[in-house]
Formats: C-alpha cells, sequence, structure tokens
C-alpha cells in the first residue's frame, strides 16, 4: 500500500505541481480490506479502511464518479490508486474509509454493466436518450448501489452507525446529494464537482436534485474549482438551502491546474487546498 500511495502521490504532484501531505508511519502500513456489499441480488465490492484503536470510529462513504475510458479508471487514475490516495487523508482525521465500488465498475466490474458504455450506446440514439438514460441510472441502480453501501457502512464493527458522513465527487457528488433524503441518520454531505458535466443539460436531474436536498436534514457541503466545467451547481443547490434556512458551506476554490479537466479533479489534484476545510465541516457535524 505504501509504494502504491507514492506513485500516485508523484503522479498527482507531476500533475499539478500540489504537494500532497504525506500520510503517518501508522497509516502507511495500513492496507484496505476487501468487503463484499449485496445491493439487490448483486455482490458488489469495496475498499475498507479502519484507523488504529478499538472504536466506535466516526466513518465516510465516498461515492466514486462515473469513471473513465474504462471500468478501471476514475479521475485519471485506476479505482484502486484513487481509493489509495484518498483514504490516508481520512484515516489521518480518525475516520472509518470506505470507497465501495458501484455495479460495472472497480471490483464491482462483474457486477452489471459500465455505465460509461451505457451513457454512449444511449448517446448513438440521440442526446435526449443518452439525457434520459443518465438520468435513470443517477435516480436508480447508482443510487441503489450507493444506498446498499450505505447500509453495510453501518454494519461494520467499529463504526458508529450515528455518525456517518457521505462524501461524493462528480457522478457520486450527485448520488451523495440523492441519498441525503433517504435517510435521515446522515450527520454531513459533501460534494467535489457534484453536476459539473450534467446540471445544465439535464432540467429533470437539476430539478430533482433540488427536491432531495429539500427532504435533507444533514448539512451540506458544496465544493468546486473556479475552472470546474460549470459551478452553476453549487451555486443554485446553495441558493436553494439559503432559501430553506438550511445549513451548509459553499467553497469554490481558485483554479487547479490548466484545464478543465483539473479543476474537476481538484479532490485528487489539490488536498491540501481543501482539507483542513473539509475536516472541519465534517468534525463538527459528524463528530460532536
Amino acid at each position: 500500500m505504501r509504494t502504491l500511495f507514492l506513485a500516485v502521490f508523484a503522479l498527482q504532484h507531476s500533475i499539478t505541481g500540489f504537494a500532497q501531505a504525506s500520510p503517518s508511519s501508522s497509516q502507511r502500513t495500513i492496507a484496505p480490506q476487501i468487503v463484499e456489499v449485496p445491493s439487490g441480488a448483486l455482490h458488489l465490492k469495496g475498499y475498507l479502511w479502519r484507523p488504529a484503536g478499538p472504536g466506535p470510529f466516526a466513518a465516510v462513504l465516498f461515492n466514486h464518479g462515473s469513471g473513465g475510458g474504462d471500468p478501471q479508471h476514475t479521475a485519471g487514475l485506476t479505482m484502486e490508486e484513487a481509493a489509495a490516495v484518498l483514504a490516508p487523508v481520512f484515516l489521518r482525521h480518525g475516520y472509518v474509509f470506505f470507497y465501495p465500488c458501484r455495479r460495472g465498475q472497480g471490483l464491482s466490474a462483474d457486477q452489471g454493466p459500465y455505465t460509461q458504455d451505457l451513457v454512449k450506446q444511449a448517446a448513438a440514439k440521440g442526446q435526449e436518450i443518452r439525457k434520459q438514460v443518465h438520468y435513470q441510472l443517477v435516480t436508480r441502480s447508482q443510487l441503489d448501489d450507493a444506498l446498499a453501501g450505505l447500509a453495510f457502512l453501518k454494519t461494520v464493527p467499529g463504526v458508529d452507525p450515528k455518525r456517518i458522513a457521505i462524501v461524493g465527487h462528480s457522478f457520486g457528488g450527485m448520488l451523495t446529494l440523492l441519498s441525503g433524503e433517504h435517510d435521515p441518520s446522515l450527520r454531513a454531505e459533501v460534494t467535489f464537482g457534484a453536476g459539473a458535466n450534467s446540471w445544465r443539460g439535464s432540467q429533470e436531474l437539476s430539478h430533482h436534485t433540488l427536491l432531495s436536498v429539500d427532504k435533507t436534514s444533514a448539512p451540506i457541503m458544496l465544493i468546486h474549482a473556479t475552472n470546474d466545467y460549470d459551478t452553476t451547481p453549487g451555486t443554485e443547490i446553495a441558493a436553494e438551502l439559503d432559501r430553506l434556512h438550511k445549513p451548509h458551506l459553499l467553497k469554490i476554490y481558485p483554479a487547479v491546474g490548466k484545464t478543465s479537466a483539473d479543476g474537476h479533479n481538484l479532490l485528487y489534484l489539490a488536498i491540501p487546498e481543501w482539507e483542513s476545510d473539509v475536516f472541519q465541516f465534517l468534525d463538527r457535524n459528524v463528530k460532536r
């Protein structure tokens, strides 16, 4: 795990010039447990890390993005690498970190078709068909898997089921926002680049998401980089939460890297930029 983390660290540092904080020596020795997560008739898998000690611990479920060129990649990394980049950050703040792989991706690639393949097939039939398939994925099967991961996390020994937060990136950020209305016990939600590729293109999805946050009791933190594909989702969701007088925080960070893709991936590329803010938010809402 140490070799994997250092290799990914070097890759990210060379791309962005941001120096990521090194994990503590205790975190370097912790390897993930590969766990099985039932989702209906499916047998999903995921990476689970626990901090040292008996617990019970606060925990974070991470919803990954919709992927890259193949089922094993997300944000330019293999899913194993992506999980290994993030896990030490959450561990050093005392959280159990759970990175489930939804159907068709990563460790669960054999449990269903890959999301990006389904979207590409739909796009060949026209953009309206593509939008509808994307909407169905994010509001049905992929959301089912995210909620199954949450149910599983509550059963993990050493996890305090009353102190759980969900964090998500891109497509996974949308799943995070949609999950809140289904579980009032959630203590916080954090999203990175949620909806940046889909918000303006699908009124149905944006409307559904706003209705979902209306029904969510957990405080929500919305994160974008200035050069994300689109920061409108964050600003419009924050405006809705303002209207409802619901606790939330919108953070739009300076540009990351040189492209919109870099900005969209600030989660992985600029950990020192967001780490303090995110864990102040999580600790205040989850650990107390």
